[in-house]
């Protein structure tokens, strides 16, 4: 026993070695683990068991990866080599062992704990509806290291294992044993034991690809295949912006997953990969969602019972995701074919999410309409999502009050107006609290919990884990003109307009923005959210930050068209389904010179980091690293970068100033530095 392992020998002379770290609610593969691993390793080596059953003492799940917060210590490329082929070594002893080895895997077996499975000769799987298998490195912008590279492809073949690894994409139960990631499935912990034993007792041929699937590995192939994959990466990912795609495909197609120089390559370029900025970022990125997972307190009680008012996109979708996460949900507006044509509107979403068709329709049961608001007087939360309106709010609140239960709470889904202006109708504005979703609440991980100086800890506490809850994550934010996300964002958005009126095309400054790397551009973010709902949040955003509006006429000719964006069908540009119909690309567009790019990317980027770094300096947001969170996670800002501060740090917080005066000089004084910048010197 040592202090992450326990070997146990059984009757049968059945090795039994199960990982448990102390302390931590999931397993991973730290130094520390894969060095007692090999002393372990060594010790069966010497005198080998029948066979060996490698287990989880978690139960939650297998192991979840390597140690992540080990990956920020890496300086150099000899020091992260030697990390990655120390690990390579522990499992090549692993898959040498002269006796049947088993993994024993229940719920999640992710990037380091697949590839510790996969030296295994065989793996058994507990169907139990929790089984993800997933090798996501690429999400951290690196890709397998401990031999995963490898082993998957000589597994499954290469356009499974391939496809694991560029997308990250998790692999459930039947698929697995369907592609060869497992070897057998089980219902229940018993039986997983007993198929175990008897693999060991009687040991099947181990899995292989089959021969078509090895023949694309042929070297006469890969170049054919690798022209293919090459072309699918890049319609997803610029190189510049994140190279690790590049990289598996460049490991596959010049060793073809074989032999030992295979392995080599793959210590490599991991390496390599550790030391890029995209890596760096990501795992920050990483470590800062786990952060905001941390927020919520679990002895606070849960919510069970959820009334939300307001029937439109919002808050349909909010009574949705809440229903789907197991609450009991009652969804009001002012007339029942409202609420009806909403309920009906959100029954893809649960097609979606839950497979399972009895489960299903037990998630849409928990939705109930509710047009009288009879559910308000059993709600332990409701969720006000009308109309942008204060007045239209203050009134409700006085309504709800009165039907209200004890210790009850109220949540606005307001984007933008500030809760002081709200509370002031509620005879104990104390139970009043911000839960900003984002559009669309089922994709949007972030929730704004919005507070004020006098909210109690206790209702701030409970809306963290409501939040939690609902597997969203929260970040805690002062009451202030349109929080964090959309303060940010106003004047990047604003910027696009003023651009437009500079004569710049609207493909131009879509594309300026994607070529830094933002998921989409300011102008159909524009319509993603609402061109009704941009115009308001604008507005206000700029009445309290004294910023000077561009020319709207534009947009109001929009919006009293009824060209409202996704939501109506058409905005700046046309939707259909719920996608973009870009126009084809303009002249323009495809002359754009770097030069143009380049000055609109600081145009509309720069205005995001002033106004973050303004947040900042008000408190809004209490630290720079939670800015950075909110903004990622709350708007899609390109996560290769870090976030706005993270990345202006990068640039040189100096250069950065010098560039907003010399735009400041150049388009006006919405481009004044902010004195916050001296925060992150």
């Amino acid at each position: 026993m040592t202090a992450n392992w326990t070997l146990e020998r059984d009757a049968d002379d059945i090795a039994w070695l199960t990982l448990d770290r102390p302390g931590a609610s999931a397993n991973s593969l730290s130094r520390a683990v894969m060095e007692e691993l090999a002393a372990q390793l060594q010790s069966l080596q010497d005198t080998p068991p029948r066979g060996l059953i490698l287990r989880s003492g978690k139960a939650g799940g297998f192991v979840a990866g390597a140690d992540i917060k080990e990956f920020t210590t890496l300086t150099d490329f000899d020091s992260a080599r030697a990390l990655i082929r120390g690990g390579q070594m522990v499992l090549d002893a692993l898959e040498a062992l002269p006796c049947p080895t088993v993994a024993l895997i229940e719920g999640f077996a992710l990037g380091g704990g697949l590839e510790l499975a996969l030296a295994c000769r065989y793996r058994v799987g507990l169907d139990d509806g929790r089984l993800s298998l997933g090798l996501p490195e690429v999400m951290l912008g690196i890709h397998p290291g401990f031999g995963g590279t490898v082993r998957a492809v000589r597994l499954i073949g290469a356009p499974a294992a391939l496809d694991m690894m560029l997308t990250g994409r998790n692999i459930r139960a039947a698929q697995a044993l369907r592609l060869g990631l497992v070897d057998v499935l089980c219902t229940t912990r018993e039986q997983l034991e007993a198929e175990a034993r008897q693999i060991i007792t009687r040991p099947p041929r181990p899995r292989r690809a089959s021969l078509a699937l090895r023949a694309l590995s042929f070297a006469p192939l890969r170049p054919f295949v690798r022209q293919r994959l090459l072309r699918e990466v890049a319609r997803k990912a610029r190189k510049e912006h994140y190279p690790a795609p590049y990289a598996i495909v460049d490991l596959w197609s010049r060793y073809g997953a074989k032999g030992r120089a295979a392995y080599e390559a793959e210590a490599d370029s991991i390496a390599r990969l550790f030391l890029t900025e995209t890596s760096r970022n990501l795992v920050r990125v990483f470590l800062l969602q786990d952060r905001l997972k941390s927020l919520g307190d679990k002895t606070v009680a849960p919510t069970t019972r959820v009334h939300v008012v307001g029937a439109g996109v919002m808050g349909a979708d909010i009574a949705a995701w809440c229903a789907l996460r197991g609450l009991e949900v009652t969804l009001q507006d002012r007339d029942a074919a409202l609420v009806e044509a909403a309920i009906q509107r959100v029954r893809p979403l649960f097609e979606r999410r839950v497979k399972d068709s009895a489960k299903r329709d037990s998630a849409i049961a928990r939705l109930r309409a509710d047009a009288e608001g009879r559910g308000i007087a059993s709600a332990d939360l409701v969720i006000e999502a009308i109309v942008e309106n204060v007045e239209a709010k203050r009134a409700l609140y006085r309504q709800l009050e009165t039907q209200l239960p004890a210790g009850a709470l109220i949540a606005t889904n307001t984007s933008s107006i500030q809760l002081e202006a709200l509370r002031g109708a509620l005879r104990d504005p104390e139970r009043l609290i911000g839960l900003h979703f984002f559009n669309p609440v089922a994709q949007m991980p972030l929730v704004e919990v919005v507070h004020t100086a006098s909210t109690p800890a206790s209702v701030l506490a409970r809306a963290v884990s409501f939040a939690r809850q609902l597997d969203k994550l929260p970040l805690p934010c002062r009451s202030a003109p349109g929080f964090l996300v959309n303060r940010v964002l106003a004047p990047y958005m604003l910027e696009a307009v003023h651009a437009a009126t500079d004569g710049v095309p609207l493909d131009v400054i879509d594309q300026a923005a994607m070529d830094f790397g933002m998921p989409v551009g300011p102008v159909e973010l524009s319509d993603m959210v609402g061109l009704d709902v941009c115009r308001n949040v604008g507005a206000i955003v700029a009445g309290a930050t004294g910023r000077t509006l561009p020319d709207l006429t534009p947009i109001e000719s929009l919006i009293r068209a009824g060209k409202l964006g996704r939501k109506s069908g058409e905005g700046f540009y046309r939707w259909h389904e719920g996608k973009v119909q870009r126009p084809a690309a303009s002249l323009v567009a495809r002359t754009a010179t770097p030069t143009v790019l380049a000055d609109l990317q600081d145009r509309l980027l720069l205005s995001i980091a002033n106004e973050a770094v303004a947040c900042l300096r008000e408190g809004v947001v209490s630290e720079a690293q939670l800015v950075d969170a909110g903004i990622i996670f709350g708007s899609g800002y390109a996560p290769f970068r870090g976030g706005p501060l993270q990345d202006a740090k990068r640039r040189g917080i100096a250069e950065c100033v010098a560039r907003l005066q010399e735009l400041a000089g150049r388009y006006g004084a919405r481009f004044t530095p902010d004195a916050g910048w001296d925060l992150l010197r």
